[in-house]
C-alpha cells in the first residue's frame, strides 16, 4: 500500500470519528490500568460491568490492597482467568503504593515491571491515558494492519514497528482507536462488512469481493 491510500484511509477514519475513546470506562489513568489487565481474554463490556462495582468500592491502588484479595476476587469473579489477575493486581498495587507513592509510571519500561502487565497493556496505558504515541496491537489491529495492506507484519511486533513507521504523523496518536473500531465493528474476523466500509475502495483485501 502506497503512502497516498494510507493517508485518505486514515483521513476518514478521522472524519467519521474526530475523537475516537477507548470503550473500556475509566476515570484515572489507575482505574484504565486496572481495566486493561482485566480485559485479556474478556470483552470491554464485561470489564465494565465489572469494574463499575469495584471502583465503587475501591479504585486507587491502596483502596484495592485495603480490600483484600478474596474480596476482589468476588468483584471480578465473572471475568475470565480471575484468580491470576486479581493477584497480579494485588502485586501491582503493592509496588505502586510502595514505589510511586500510588500514582502510575508514565514509561513503558516501568509499566512493564509491574506484575501482569506487558508491552500491549503498557502501550494502551502510554496512550489512552497519558496520550504518547504508542501502539498496542491487539488481534483487530493484527487482522486490520495485514488484511487491509497498512502495514503488513508476520507477528504483533512487527506489525507495531510497520504502524509506528508507515502511519501518517498527523494521524499517529489516535491510530490505536480507529483501528481497533473499525475491527470491532466493521472489517470483523469472520465475516469483514465491505459492502459498507468506508475504505473499501482503498482496502488491499484480496478476497473482499466475496463480501461485497
Amino acid at each position: 500500500m502506497n503512502k497516498k491510500k494510507r493517508q485518505e484511509i486514515f483521513a476518514r477514519l478521522r472524519e467519521d470519528n474526530p475523537n475516537p475513546q477507548t470503550e473500556l470506562e475509566y476515570s484515572t489513568p489507575f482505574e484504565l490500568l486496572i481495566a486493561v489487565l482485566l480485559s485479556a481474554q474478556a470483552t470491554d463490556v464485561g470489564v465494565n460491568k465489572a469494574t463499575r462495582k469495584l471502583y465503587a468500592a475501591a479504585n486507587t491502588p491502596q483502596a484495592i490492597l485495603d480490600l483484600g484479595l478474596e474480596r476482589l476476587k468476588s468483584h471480578i469473579k465473572t471475568i475470565g482467568l480471575f484468580n491470576t489477575k486479581a493477584a497480579n493486581i494485588m502485586k501491582t498495587c503493592a509496588i505502586l503504593v510502595e514505589q510511586y507513592n500510588g500514582d502510575i509510571p508514565k514509561t513503558r519500561e516501568e509499566l512493564e515491571k509491574l506484575p501482569g502487565v506487558g508491552r500491549k497493556t503498557a502501550n494502551v496505558v502510554l496512550n489512552t491515558a497519558f496520550r504518547q504515541i504508542a501502539m498496542a496491537v491487539d488481534t483487530h489491529i493484527f487482522r486490520i494492519s495485514n488484511r487491509t495492506g497498512i502495514a503488513p507484519g508476520k507477528n504483533v511486533r512487527e506489525v507495531e514497528q510497520q504502524l509506528l513507521r508507515l502511519v501518517p504523523k498527523e494521524f499517529l496518536l489516535d491510530a490505536h482507536h480507529w483501528l481497533i473500531l473499525h475491527g470491532r465493528y466493521v472489517c470483523k474476523a469472520r465475516k469483514p462488512q465491505c459492502g459498507s466500509c468506508r475504505i473499501e475502495d482503498l482496502c488491499e483485501f484480496k478476497e473482499k469481493e466475496s463480501y461485497l
